[in-house]
């Protein structure tokens, strides 16, 4: 029996377009700029045995969209609250044993829980929204969903800031999208930076805050004040990641040096990751960075469009909240590039070199495409929608 193509990758189509545009160039740059990597960090492992391995995550990861793109979405909603609640006890059990950002998990390697809290949070609070949609005025509700927001951005801070901040930032634009009152949304706001103004100054006044150890719940907040420092009075003589990027840039030009001749790559611990964006630069020009931030901003208007499709509040707040932090993480990762922003350890979506981020965003795609495909349904079929949008599906489950 043949399948047809367009059965196979079912969901929105540009969207499916700007993912293999994003995994051609990340096979490419991948392979171009790993060679340091791999001979820095590893004593039986060459540059091809890593790309493979990057390219086997790549694999893994269109087959698993192309799974999730054909399960009805309104299931998802069901193991979301199992999921948050699983994501709790792996950034528990992370912190208690003293991880930091990963467990290694042998043959697979590296396995990184915020990155599944990221996703599985997103999709709970698009539950409880949805569950909750005639109180979501309410003060009760807001604190509520609050608390299951700060539960997890908390247990991500203390190894992750930048994660934390996307995870938390994401879910607090999915509030506004999902109705909450915009004085609920105004105060918080001011508080957070009340709270985070507060929380900057003790990590670098506090006992050994000014080291780059730190101690205590911030024992990174040294870490995270040198980043602010060397970003704000960067030393030009310094042979850092951060200045090896702006060279990259300056070399490529507006046309690049092209494919495969990179100087600066050979010289970088981290071009095939948190600054790959400098090395599409160096070997692409401006033109070839202008175009990977275009494709970002196609695909994050495609899940906004989806989301006014979507006639069910799930599905909508859902595809909102997954666009918007895999849109956010991408531009924090080309602004740390370009320097806009201070150093975060933030991955390229699609692109960076493969691990969790690149699987678990991935899915969360899958996700997308899941109510792209619906949507899709319903639109040629003219079929009316499910009154209740996670219905029967949680009928009469509470959150």
């Amino acid at each position: 029996m043949k399948i047809k193509v367009g059965n196979l990758f079912r969901g929105d189509k540009i969207i499916w377009v700007v993912f293999l545009l994003l995994s051609i160039i990340s096979l490419v740059e991948v392979y171009s700029s790993i060679g340091l990597y791999a001979y820095s960090f590893f004593a039986t492992k060459t540059p091809t045995s890593l790309f493979l391995r990057h390219l086997l995550i790549v694999g893994v990861t269109y087959v698993a969209i192309i799974l999730l793109s054909r399960v009805n979405y309104r299931y998802f909603s069901r193991f979301a609250m199992l999921g948050y609640w699983a994501s709790l006890v792996l950034l528990v059990l992370m912190l208690a044993l003293n991880r930091g950002r990963w467990f290694q998990i042998p043959i697979i390697g590296q396995f990184q829980p915020s990155e599944i809290a990221k996703v599985v949070l997103i999709i709970f609070v698009a539950r409880v929204l949805t569950l909750k949609k005639d109180q979501v005025k309410e003060l009760g509700t807001f604190l509520m969903l609050l608390v299951y927001i700060a539960l997890v951005t908390a247990l991500v801070l203390p190894e992750n800031f930048s994660t934390a901040a996307l995870i938390f930032l994401s879910c607090y634009l999915m509030l506004l999208f999902g109705g909450v009152r915009r004085s609920y949304w105004w105060r918080l706001f001011l508080g957070i930076a009340l709270v985070g103004g507060l929380a900057l100054f003790l990590m670098v006044k506090m006992p050994g805050g000014d080291s780059v150890e730190g101690s205590g719940f911030f024992h990174r907040g040294g870490i995270w004040a040198e980043r602010i420092d060397n970003w704000l009075h960067p030393d030009p003589d310094k042979l850092s990641q951060e200045n090896m990027a702006k060279m990259a840039i300056a070399r490529g030009g507006v046309f690049g040096a092209g494919i495969g001749k990179t100087v600066h790559a050979r010289l970088m611990t981290q071009s095939h990751n948190d600054f790959i964006y400098a090395i599409i630069i160096e070997e692409m020009g401006m033109v070839g960075g202008l175009a990977v931030f275009v494709l970002y901003g196609i695909f994050y208007f495609r899940c906004i469009r989806l989301a006014w499709r979507c006639k069910g509040r799930f599905g909508a707040l859902t595809v909102a909240g997954l666009g918007t932090v895999i849109y956010l993480q991408a531009l924090v990762n080309m602004s740390v590039a370009v320097g806009l922003l201070p150093v975060t350890g933030q991955t390229l979506p699609f692109i960076s070199y493969g691990g969790t981020a690149y699987l678990f965003l991935g899915c969360a795609l899958g996700v997308i495409q899941s109510v792209a495909a619906d949507v899709d349904i319903q639109e040629k079929n003219e079929t009316k929608p499910q009154s209740e949008d996670i219905e029967p599906i949680v009928n009469q489950q509470t959150t």
